[in-house]
């Protein structure tokens, strides 16, 4: 799954490269290491309720032309910063297309019940003498 969607997202997405901020001396002011990854959501094979998924979840990446928006300048290199990028926009994408797992109701068990109770009943019992003492 996690190939076939990086292959998908390769066949579409649009890289743009542009200096890279922060320290580095003369090397930061020369060479375009940072990358930007666009990916146009639309345009990926995904199901009607994949698509509205990963809209909801990742809805401030995704930029008004419908392309989900993923930066790198971690390293130096290029070519390393375009891998992790790359990485970043499938991990992204994966998980916001995965279900939600529901959440099956429990129950405590007797005894953290009686465990709630008891540290209740002592902290009941420490505010009670603080009280001053009745006549």
């Amino acid at each position: 799954m996690r190939e076939a969607l990086e292959l998908q997202i390769r066949a579409v997405a649009r890289e743009t490269f542009s200096r890279s901020g922060g320290p580095g001396g003369q090397n930061v002011n020369k060479v375009n290491t940072q990358v930007t990854l666009h990916v146009p959501v639309a345009e990926l094979d995904l199901t009607p309720e994949e698509l509205d998924s990963l809209l909801n979840r990742l809805g401030t990446r995704v930029n008004n032309d419908g392309e989900l928006m993923v930066q790198c300048s971690e390293t130096r290199s290029q070519v390393r910063n375009r891998e992790i990028a790359m990485d970043r926009a499938c991990s992204l994408i994966d998980h916001a297309i995965r279900p939600e797992r529901t959440r099956r109701p429990t129950r405590p068990s007797r005894r953290a019940r009686e465990r709630r109770l008891h540290g209740k009943r002592t902290r009941g019992e420490q505010k009670r003498l603080r009280r001053p003492p009745e006549d």
